[in-house]
């Protein structure tokens, strides 16, 4: 193996669980404003391996996000990413009325919907909210993509999209609604996403992992470089108050931070060290109470443990004083997702 490559996934897997930190500030309530349940070839990640890892801190209420588990197999095309919905539901035992009364609960979905429809995706939209028993609460439409080939990007994007009008005929349905628009896109396309905030002021937006600053293709050995570039652009869309933003996500290979090529995963110190600058930035520029904390998980968890990453979120929000460490670890999500009234209560009696 060479010392590029690191650890394969299975080997990773299996030595994650022996690192284990003494939790930090275990007491603390946590939202996890962002985390996928899913079954795939070679890794199963449904809600009782969420809830294990929870468990490892004081995780109390939790954010599923959407990644195309559960689609309806049949009727209406546009209609089938509402199965995903009904999905996040059975799992955490809502709709059988088995869910458990111990933490951590399921506290707000979002799905998906083909924005490209325009205006006719609000029936996509309805149909999610009547699935959703109540904790429906907006959608997130991938938009990450990148000229040629150096940076991988998912199907279904395309250069200029947040700019395109079908996309804004459909963006222009969330807000009456009372949705709200997770955004996952590269740094080099933060400007578009500055453009469509300022269209759109009365439609609550947050960035997904920072803001996707990237490391890899063309980028790859120009870190300061990049920096510079993503901070300039985030001070931008930091100062439109309708976007917030979440803090996680950098244990994706795009941000090539070098944890993969270690022969164990990171530390929780190692891992606030190397996040520190883009945390410090974040919540200087928009403020501890619109950033959040997301797990990002099982996506972030072949380059650590879930224990290990919330004691590096721990470890950076060190210096902060007790309203913004309420705020980044629970307040900014619920008041964001507008979470249930008990969550709410609880977390604030928890403070």
């Amino acid at each position: 193996m060479s010392k590029s490559s690191g650890p394969s996934n299975q080997d990773r897997s299996a030595v994650l669980s022996p690192r284990v930190e003494e939790i930090i500030d275990p007491c603390l309530p946590i939202v996890d404003a962002h985390h996928h349940l899913w079954e795939q070839t070679g890794q199963r990640y449904l809600w009782p391996e969420f809830v294990t890892d929870a468990r490892s801190h004081n995780v109390r209420w939790s954010v599923f996000v959407e990644c195309r588990s559960g689609y309806r197999t049949d009727g209406p095309e546009e209609l089938r990413v509402v199965g995903e919905t009904e999905f996040a539901l059975q799992q955490s035992g809502e709709l059988s009325g088995m869910a458990s009364r111990e933490p951590p609960c399921l506290a707000a979905i979002v799905g998906s919907a083909e924005l490209m429809l325009g205006h006719r995706v609000r029936e996509v939209l309805e149909a999610h909210i009547s699935a959703g028993r109540g904790i429906f609460r907006g959608i997130r439409r991938i938009v990450a993509w990148h000229q040629g080939n150096s940076v991988p990007y998912p199907s279904g994007t395309g250069a200029g999209m947040l700019n395109s009008e079908p996309f804004r005929l459909g963006f222009s349905c969330l807000a009456p609604l009372g949705l709200t628009f997770d955004a996952w896109l590269y740094h080099p396309q933060l400007p578009e996403l500055t453009s469509l905030a300022k269209a759109f002021p009365d439609t609550n937006i947050v960035l997904n992992h920072f803001g996707g600053p990237l490391s890899i293709g063309q980028y790859a050995g120009r870190r300061d470089e990049v920096f510079v570039d993503w901070r300039s652009k985030i001070l931008d869309l930091a100062s439109l108050p309708n976007v917030f933003v979440k803090l996680g996500g950098l244990g994706m290979r795009y941000t090539n931070l070098g944890f993969h090529a270690l022969p164990a995963p990171p530390n929780s110190e190692v891992l606030a060290n190397a996040w520190a600058p883009y945390f410090d930035t974040c919540v200087s520029a928009f403020g501890a109470e619109r950033c959040m904390f997301e797990s990002n998980f099982p996506v972030d968890s072949l380059t650590y443990a879930y224990s290990t990453l919330w004691n590096a979120f721990k470890r950076l929000a060190h210096g902060a004083s007790p309203d913004e460490r309420h705020a980044l670890f629970s307040g900014t999500a619920t008041r964001f997702y507008r979470l249930k009234s008990d969550a709410a209560i609880a977390a604030t009696a928890l403070r």
